[in-house]
Order: structure tokens, then sequence, then C-alpha cells
């Protein structure tokens, strides 16, 4: 298992859980946390034993997004020409912006549990999550807008396909602070728990769930979804067609016939 120093990353069975682990400072995204999490997800893929994702935060808080010394530090690498300093920062973003794209373009269904602070940054990786589960009282809020910012790691991008563009725009020209029972609400979480332990119970539950079905399925499930999401539908409708022509002559669609006519649980390979 790889040893990182923001993350805590523990397999249990087919499921990996990882846990942004910087509760001291309310779980901020550092510098080493950007490269780290391209790293662990590069492993997440690769390894083919691990089946579903879930991401919460350590201590009292998911995260309160970006370190703000990270921000401020950024300003030491600038010179005094506006052009380069432009095509440094841009470079900077675009780093950024690789690391939650690498949580989008997992094979693997990540599940994102978010309790107390999910703001700025944690919104960003929070939408390129497959699904988002929270606790009542968690606090979700795009906070960049009080910055003097536009958030530009993914929340502009991604958002407006979970919770529509009206509501998005609304929490990103405001940055006001809604509560899990809202974000029940306008769709940002599938569901609200009571307490971080029934969260985590629940959500485990769900990975289970889904690691128990054929890989093959679910991730060529995930594909389509992505892809559709970028593309038309008759676009979408043809790839599908190319994919499965391949993918129906897997073995774990036999395997899954016989479970169901047999009525025993399916056990398919990695």
């Amino acid at each position: 298992m790889p040893k990182y120093q923001t993350l805590l990353v523990e397999q249990i069975d087919k499921i990996v859980h990882i846990r942004i682990n910087r509760p001291e400072k309310a779980n901020a995204m550092s510098r080493p946390f950007w490269d780290e999490m391209v790293q662990v997800f590069d492993w997440v893929d690769q390894t083919d034993n691990v089946r579903v994702v879930v991401i919460s935060g350590a201590g009292n808080h998911f995260s309160a997004g970006i370190d703000l010394a990270m921000l401020a530090g950024a300003k030491d690498e600038l010179s005094t020409d506006i052009g380069r300093n432009a095509e440094t920062l841009r470079r900077q973003i675009l780093r950024l912006q690789n690391t939650f794209n690498a949580v989008d373009r997992c094979r693997k269904p990540v599940i994102a549990a978010v309790h107390g602070y999910c703001i700025g940054g944690a919104i960003d990786l929070i939408s390129a999550c497959d699904m988002r589960y929270s606790t009542v009282d968690a606090l979700f809020s795009i906070k960049e807008i009080d910055m003097g910012m536009a958030a530009d790691v993914g929340t502009l991008q991604r958002l407006p396909r979970i919770i529509g563009d009206g509501m998005m725009r609304e929490l990103a020209y405001t940055g006001r602070m809604i509560d899990g029972v809202e974000a029940e609400r306008i769709g940002l979480v599938n569901r609200h728990y009571a307490s971080s332990d029934a969260l985590f119970e629940s959500v485990m539950e769900l990975a289970g769930t889904i690691a128990a079905k054929s890989p093959l399925a679910v991730r060529g499930t995930k594909e389509m979804i992505r892809y559709s999401r970028d593309h038309s539908v008759e676009d979408g409708l043809n790839y599908i067609a190319s994919w499965n022509a391949a993918m129906l002559q897997s073995e774990d669609l036999k395997v899954a016939v016989a479970a169901h006519m047999t009525r025993k649980t399916a056990e398919f390979a990695d």
C-alpha cells in the first residue's frame, strides 16, 4: 500500500478508503495533496482488485478547500512580466485541474462521504466523484467568490450537470453556505444522515454492493455515463454499441446469467 503525506489510504476487501489527512488544518488542500491525489488514483486505476473508492476526511471536516498558504505562496513564483506571470499561473491552474480530472477519469466508481466543512476546492473534488452523501450538519459552499476569484478547478464545469445551472449560479455568485438537508434537496448529495457513523456505515454498504457486481460491467457503465455527459445521444449510442460488441463476449455475462438462473451469488474475477 503506498504511503502519503496528506492522505490515509486503506483497502477493505475490494474497496479503497481514501481520507484527506490534515485534520489540524480542517483538511485544507496543501501543495503535496494535489500531487498525491494523482498518484493514488493512478494506483487505484492500475490495481485490479480495487473496485470502488470512498473519499472522506479525517477529523471533524471533509475539507476546507485549498490551503490559503499555498495560494499566498504562489505569488512568490511571479516576476514583473505580466505575460510570463499569466503563463505561470495558467500552468499551475491546469496542474490543479488535472488532480480532480484524475478522480473523474478513474475507471472505478468514486463515492464522497462528507461531514463538516466542504468548501471551495472540496466542492471541486466532490463534483468529480460519481456519488455524494453527507451528514445532516455538513456545510457546503462555493467560497471562491468571497476570495475575489472564480472557482477554477472544475466546480463551474461539472456542478451544473449535478444540481442544474440555475442553482449552481446562485451558489457560485453568493458563496452562501448550505447544509446536508438542502444539499439533498437540490441533488448535490443523494442522501444525508444523522451522524458520521451512520454516513460511513451506509456508504461502505453501498460500496460493497457495487464491488460485488461485475467489474467490467461497472467500469463500462461509468465509461458510458462519462462519455454521454460530454457528447450527443447519437454519439453515446454508437459508442456503447462498439463497446458492448466486445464486452458482451465477456465471461462475466455467463457468470451473471448462471447465478441468476440458479439463484446463487455471482463471483466475478477482478
